[in-house]
């Protein structure tokens, strides 16, 4: 018989009351003993659930996210003299990422970019979204993937430490058909890279697309723009687009156009060139890998640091985008003003509002198929 329950040799209550109090406070096992990872409480939502932030740790870098729309919070790397700091735009807190922000690091879906005035036909049947950048629905809609709260889990990794988020987003969710359960792991390998991969399935059939929007200025805590970050983009061919960045549904040579990156180019080099309001670049670029197998994609070198990201994915296309909307209206890390040109973005897509274009690469899963991607952002400096 356990002594603590016998009337002989019953613990002093002075220790007794230590050992309940020292059971309340000890700290849950440690995430499956997964090295590198490590988790704490993020805030709640207006709901009061519940948001956890995964740090994981490998190599020379750093990755922090968030479960609250499987966010990218922070990635810190460092630079040519060893000096480390956040490369990724957002915010301290939770706070700033539950209020109005440009996507900053999340989980984008359930399809990313943009779908032409929210509409499309699927075997036969017609859907409606929510306009949410006029006269379109952009990056999933009203609540995207990026508003919702994901599940996660410790994962085990041979490649490094990793952790894996679910949501099951419901038939009729923002207007899109079928119950699409989505996982999306987050993995720091030993060569400095965060590794994305994305996996989905559906028991009706469904556009998807699904992408990281994280904005990256290898500056780290700078003011300075992203305009003189030299840019290269494995990419000879692009989607025109309309005035309201819809793809007219040509494939066309960058070859003389501003969308040029085949060489690596200053980004503020030949911007002034784009038409239209606020001017800037927000184009899809046709990768010459054509997708499906992972491949080189993009690089992106700050010539004041000596940072290096380099882009590789199994998606036929990357968003290419330079913070055009950035507009000062949103106060991120240690109260810095994000203005224009402060961050790009290297989205991994299919083509935007593939839905409509039967020449672009399919973005239709269907039951009995399982959607997957992979893409990886791999730091260095030199």
């Amino acid at each position: 018989m356990n002594a603590f329950a016998s009337g002989a040799g019953r613990a002093p209550a002075a220790l007794l009351g230590c050992l309940l109090s020292l059971a309340i406070v000890a700290p849950p096992p440690a995430l499956g003993d997964v090295k590198g990872l490590s988790k704490m409480g993020f805030g709640k939502t207006k709901d009061g659930e519940a948001v956890d932030l995964y740090t994981l740790r490998n190599g020379k870098i750093t990755v922090k996210v968030a479960t609250y729309g499987a966010t990218v919070v922070a990635i810190e790397a460092p630079d040519r003299d060893g000096k480390v700091a956040d490369v990724t735009l957002g915010f301290d807190s939770l706070d700033g990422y539950l209020g109005e922000h440009p996507y900053f690091g999340a989980t984008v879906g359930r399809v990313a970019n943009r779908i032409a005035k929210g509409k499309f036909t699927l075997d036969g049947e017609a859907y409606s979204l929510a306009i949410n950048n006029p006269p379109n629905t952009l990056h999933g809609g009203v609540k995207g993937f990026n508003r919702v709260v994901w599940k996660a889990e410790p994962v085990d990794s041979p490649e490094g430490p990793a952790v894996k988020m679910t949501y099951t987003s419901k038939d009729g969710e923002e207007g899109y058909p079928g119950t699409l359960t989505t996982a999306v792991t987050f993995t720091v390998t030993a060569d400095d890279a965060l590794k994305i991969d994305y996996a989905a399935t559906t028991d009706k059939a469904t556009p998807l697309n699904l992408s990281n929007h994280a904005y990256f200025n290898l500056g780290g805590d700078t003011d300075s723009s992203i305009l003189d970050h030299e840019l290269t983009l494995a990419a000879s061919k692009y989607t025109p687009v309309d005035d309201t960045l819809i793809p007219t549904g040509a494939i066309d040579p960058v070859e003389g156009t501003p969308l040029d990156f085949r060489k690596a180019t200053a980004i503020g080099a030949r911007i002034a060139e784009l038409e239209g309001e606020p001017g800037g670049y927000d184009h899809n670029v046709v990768l010459d890998s054509k997708g499906g197998s992972l491949a080189f994609a993009a690089r992106v070198y700050d010539p004041k640091t000596g940072r290096v990201v380099e882009m590789s994915t199994t998606e036929p296309g990357v968003q290419f985008y330079s913070g055009n909307f950035l507009d000062g209206s949103n106060v991120g890390k240690k109260g810095r003003v994000y203005k224009k040109h402060h961050g790009l973005c290297l989205e991994a897509q299919h083509f935007p509002d593939s839905i409509h274009h039967a020449n672009f690469p399919d973005s239709v899963l269907r039951p009995g198929e399982t959607y997957k991607q992979t893409t990886v952002y791999k730091f260095s400096a030199r």
